[in-house]
């Protein structure tokens, strides 16, 4: 099978398969096209030569590449025509029937030494495999769509295939420029097998009516840095394509956590698919449109809030990284700010913190002196809560313990002036049993800043049953006057980002600790094909091990999802110190400062 794969045919020419035909014929490969719709010919005919007509205006080639280019593209309607293909990729719907349909064609057609190819990211590689006359040449190629764009292409060998095909696509996979991973044959594969499930878990978030959808989608953009948000995510997927890959997903792992949410098949059943109808979580333009248009469950401006109560200075409690960012967010604002730590000289540091990071934004130029000696003036350094007698708004940023936290509280309530707002920037612990804390719980809310707090546009407003309206009200505001885009959550564990994030980090822990696939790799499927700033192992190395289980075990507490039980891996690093980047190691090993 160490053939050169020059001559390769794509078998189905939707989206899929016409990026993929593109990517090959760009690369120097002949390529056929089949399939048994003229039209779908006809488009991605029409597809390939307006991306080269672009690729020409914009330089990138020339108008003779363009000519090559297309000459090496010929499409057809007879399946026959892949006799003298070395590589067959299969790109038709997520069907077992049509798929092993397309095999059981292909193998009375192709040589006995053509690789087969299933771009499936659902079925079983190995199923399909069993079926054909020579299963040692199947395997899957998964690419991701945009085919043209996306670096990452997964490799999937079932137990049947030979080697030497696997090689000779990954040096494929490699010449077309794309980054190969090899993966296992699981539904889902790596990427989607991740990705799908936090889709899954988005879906069921918006279906129990704990965030609007433009909210949990501003929430996974703003504090996890995704290119899209999950349910925008699932409309460009496609519903029903989206709820196939997670059955599959849910047959073979019975994980609830995969099983389906009721409103994927409601709004399959209804045929409101997403973009490619018009109509999915969103409502688009035109099917097919990528522009969204208001719709009846589009919140109107200005409306669901009262009036706030007035806001002119702000007390935070803490030291740590998070309280001093916190301060200098509201300093920048114009907010007078008593920033309160236990002690002086602690209170100083995190002043001398925020001092630290306003220079470098006037060395980086995106600050003046006279703004950043503005900004010092209007934080007061303080050794006691006692300071916050006159503040309007306190907020608190100490230690992730409910207890701690209980009791800050119980001071604030003797300190603090009658109306004044009570802030609590917890991630996961519940806001309402602080709250309880004080004689005045409906005062008090969650503002869940997200670290650095001067860079993260986000912010959690976390109402609890008795929280007052002008309290809400009054945080929103805020929000806008220090510029960050606030998102309605209700009193669980979690919350939005947190509850959708951490269970995507404990299934890729999982993956790491069944031998499914290794660290470099689901970072870099991630990265590559889900379009994540960071990958799971790189981020939960930043965010600290320990930290991390933490919050897996509150939201296997709140939620008591076997699904969420914290990944014995996990569990193991932490109880050997292994924390992340902090300690030096942790999934990875880090050099010594």
């Amino acid at each position: 099978m160490d053939t050169p794969l020059s001559t390769i045919a794509v078998v189905g020419l939707g989206t899929m398969g016409t990026g993929i035909a593109e990517v090959l014929a760009r690369a120097g490969r002949e390529v056929i096209g089949i399939d048994t719709s003229d039209a779908a010919a006809r488009r991605a005919v029409a597809s390939l030569e307006a991306s080269t007509a672009r690729a020409v205006r914009r330089e990138r080639i020339t108008e003779r590449e363009r000519t090559d280019v297309l000459a090496r593209f010929r499409t057809c309607s007879d399946l026959r025509a892949v006799a003298e293909a070395e590589l067959v990729i299969e790109v038709v719907p997520e069907s077992y029937e049509i798929k092993q349909q397309v095999f059981r064609e292909l193998d009375a057609v192709v040589s006995p030494t053509a690789i087969l190819a299933t771009g499936t990211n659902a079925l079983s590689v190995t199923r399909l495999a069993a079926e054909s006359r020579y299963p040692e040449r199947v395997l899957g190629l998964h690419f991701f769509n945009p085919a043209p764009a996306m670096k990452l292409v997964e490799v999937v060998s079932s137990v049947l295939t030979a080697p030497p095909a696997v090689e000779s696509v990954t040096r494929l996979a490699r010449e077309l420029g794309k980054e190969p991973v090899a993966v296992g044959d699981r539904p889902g594969f790596v990427a989607d097998g991740l990705l799908f499930g936090y889709l899954n878990q988005a879906a069921a978030m918006y279906e129990a009516n704990y965030a609007s959808r433009e909210d949990i989608d501003a929430a996974m953009k703003l504090g996890c840095g995704l290119p899209m948000g999950p349910l925008a995510l699932l409309d460009l997927i496609g519903i029903d394509t989206a709820r196939t890959v997670l059955e599959a997903m849910y047959a073979a792992s019975h994980d609830r956590l995969h099983a389906p949410a009721p409103v994927l098949g409601q709004l399959g059943q209804a045929g409101l698919t997403g973009r490619k109808a018009g109509r999915g979580f969103y409502t688009y333009e035109a099917p097919g449109s990528r522009t969204v248009v208001p719709d009846a469950l589009t919140p109107p401006e200005g409306a669901g809030t009262s009036a706030g109560r007035t806001v002119r200075s702000v007390g935070v409690a803490g030291s740590g990284t998070m309280a001093s960012g916190i301060a200098e967010v509201f300093a920048k604002a114009g907010y007078d700010v008593v920033l309160a730590a236990r002690g002086q000289e602690k209170a100083d540091a995190a002043k001398g913190r925020i001092a630290t990071s306003l220079e470098r934004s006037v060395s980086k130029g995106r600050l003046t002196s006279g703004a950043r000696d503005e900004t010092l003036a209007r934080i007061t350094a303080a050794d006691s809560l006692d300071a916050f007698a006159g503040v309007d708004l306190a907020v608190e940023a100490v230690a992730e313990d409910l207890e701690v936290k209980r009791q800050l509280f119980a001071v604030l309530d003797k300190v603090c002036r009658p109306g004044a707002v009570l802030a609590t920037t917890t991630s996961s612990l519940p806001v309402i049993a602080i709250a309880r804390a004080t004689a005045r719980p409906e005062d008090v809310i969650g503002m869940h800043f997200f670290n650095p707090a001067p860079a993260m546009k986000l912010v959690e407003v976390v109402r609890t049953v008795l929280t007052a309206d002008d309290v809400h009200a009054t945080v929103r505001e805020v929000c806008a006057k220090v510029r960050k885009h606030p998102v309605d959550c209700g009193d669980r564990a979690g919350f939005i980002v947190n509850a959708l994030l951490f269970p995507y980090l404990n299934n890729a822990i999982k993956m790491v600790g069944e031998h499914y696939a290794t660290l470099d790799d689901i970072d870099a499927a991630m990265k590559l094909g889900g379009g994540y700033p960071m990958g799971p192992f790189e981020l939960l190395d930043v965010v600290g091990l320990d930290v991390s289980l933490a919050i897996e075990k509150v939201l296997h507490s709140e939620f008591r999802d076997p699904g969420l039980a914290p990944a014995p891996l996990l569990e193991h690093l932490v109880a050997a110190g292994c924390l992340g980047r902090k300690t030096g190691r942790g999934f990875r090993e880090y050099a010594r400062r």
